[in-house]
């Protein structure tokens, strides 16, 4: 078995740093594109490019046994098109707080409504002004983000971890508005792991999202924030394994 690790917005691979150690199989974590091993115009990626350069990955990595593809958070937007373009590779899918568009839908979708509605207005404007959005790195004040994820604040390891420079990136928005087909992951189990106390991805919005999928998930419901794989690394290894 391998554990193909795709993280979410503004971070790298490095995200799952905590959680690799504590699988009990191989791991391979990916760099979506523009982030960390992966430099790309922020401004342009797409889905697809994400898609294309997660099944690159892991065929240059030579995986041949069966994977489960892990993603959290936007991350989830690239799982559909990797089942599909793997042909039979994954065989189970777990999903942490994970976007899930309607069929066609995109990451707007998966986005408290203030958020989309706002981001949306945003890049309209840049584009009248002929400029482009993408989101900031790691903050020149960490302490923005201590309560940021939901749950307990951030303790000084856990806040020092989430904004290094290594997994704290600026990242792109264009993969926001690209449709997604969750249809083509038809067939293929998931488990979809519910952050009760995760403030970007309230609960309620999680709840939704597992009632798109085009199979009926196993539900595992964590008490945490955002970043289980950052705070409670073997709470969800367990679930992940």
């Amino acid at each position: 078995m391998t554990y193909v690790l795709v993280h979410g917005g503004g971070s790298t691979g490095r995200f799952w740093d905590r959680l690799v150690p504590l699988l009990p199989d191989r791991a391979l974590t990916v760099d979506l594109p523009g982030r960390g091993s992966h430099p790309a115009d922020l401004a342009t990626i797409t889905v697809d490019d994400e898609v294309a350069s997660v099944v690159g990955d892991i065929r240059t990595a030579d995986v041949a046994d069966p994977i489960v593809l892990v993603a959290h958070s936007s991350g989830g937007l690239v799982v559909p098109g990797v089942v599909s373009a793997l042909e039979g590779l994954v065989e189970r899918i777990v999903l942490n707080a994970a976007l899930v568009p309607p069929e066609g839908g995109c990451g707007l979708d998966g986005m408290q409504p203030r958020h989309a509605e706002g981001l949306a207005a945003a890049v309209e404007t840049a584009k009248a002004e002929g400029t482009v959005i993408t989101l900031p790195g790691a903050p020149a004040d960490p302490e923005q983000f201590r309560n940021a994820y939901g749950a307990d604040p951030l303790d000084d390891d856990d806040l020092a971890f989430a904004v290094d420079p290594v997994r704290c990136v600026p990242d792109t928005v264009h993969h926001y508005f690209q449709p997604v087909h969750w249809s083509l992951a038809r067939g293929v189990p998931v488990t979809y792991v519910l952050n009760e106390r995760d403030r970007p991805i309230p609960p309620e919005l999680q709840e939704e999202m597992i009632l798109r999928l085009p199979d009926p998930p196993d539900v595992v419901r964590l008490a945490t924030g955002h970043l289980p794989a950052v705070t409670n690394p073997e709470l969800l290894a367990k679930t992940v394994a």
